[in-house]
């Protein structure tokens, strides 16, 4: 049995920590930061980072990577198409990495950065799925690198996994981008109740992932570019100029840049 955790790091990111008590071996998805995972190792003695998973190069999330090896040898792998500090293992889309004795699946998911891939795993209780900054929680990544068709088809090729699927992205923007999806479909039941949940979380002070895509596809504005409701409001707001599902998505990514 795998246990995940976050280990949060920077403003809003969390580093998730993959723990395997039979062998007290453990692995960390997208390290920006070093100290968070040194102090639980410290915390944990006897415990043994075996391996770093990258989803892309941005700094909030392979700053650590170096250190975190250089101290424990742990395997680095990240993709094949971007520059990753201490990369052992480069991953195309469809490869497969064994981490803790479990299989997972790469997917490219090109958009927030040219490279970005995701990890899939389908022999945990629940399938998982670790996606960078590719899809958020009720949002998705800013186009940093690639263009709105292949986000889109990105966010596609993730929302055809099975609903259960928990979604573990790497920030805590779950409230700012409800505020967006509300805006975007003011009369949804479901974004209206995900909102009062968040808000509730966050007074608290609480974490707000990991998501599922049956909630994403209910509540995440990216996820429903299909949606009469939600391209009905993008021709509101810029005119009926929004006939194919990418277009709407990119209509929707330039006004959450903007919101």
């Amino acid at each position: 049995m795998i246990q995940i955790d976050a280990l949060p790091a920077f403003n809003d990111n969390y580093i998730w920590l993959l723990q395997d008590s039979a062998s007290q071996r453990c692995a960390v998805v997208d390290p920006g930061d070093a100290a968070p995972v040194l102090a639980w190792l410290e915390r944990h003695p006897g415990w043994h980072l075996s391996d770093i998973l990258i989803t892309h190069h941005h700094h909030d999330h392979v700053g650590g990577v170096e250190q975190l090896k250089a101290r424990t040898g742990a395997t680095v792998y990240g993709p094949a198409q971007e520059r990753i500090p201490g990369r052992d293992q480069a991953l195309d889309d469809n490869a497969s990495v064994r981490v803790l004795g479990l299989d997972f699946q790469v997917i490219a998911v090109p958009g927030h950065t040219l490279g970005h891939i995701a990890y899939y795993c389908q022999q945990t209780a629940t399938p998982v799925l670790f996606c960078g900054d590719t899809l958020f929680a009720a949002g998705c990544g800013r186009l940093f690198e690639g263009t709105p068709e292949q986000m889109h088809h990105s966010l596609q090729r993730l929302a055809a996994l099975p609903a259960e699927t928990l979604v573990y992205c790497t920030h805590e923007y779950t409230l700012s981008n409800l505020r967006f999806a509300q805006a975007v479909e003011p009369e949804n039941p479901h974004i209206a109740q995900r909102f009062a949940d968040v808000t509730e979380l966050r007074s608290q002070d609480r974490i707000t992932l990991p998501s599922t895509l049956a909630l994403e596809k209910l509540t995440n504005p990216f996820l429903r570019t299909s949606v009469t409701s939600v391209k009905e409001k993008l021709d509101e707001r810029n005119g009926p100029i929004n006939p194919t599902p990418s277009a709407v998505f990119a209509g929707l990514r330039a006004w959450k840049d903007r919101f």
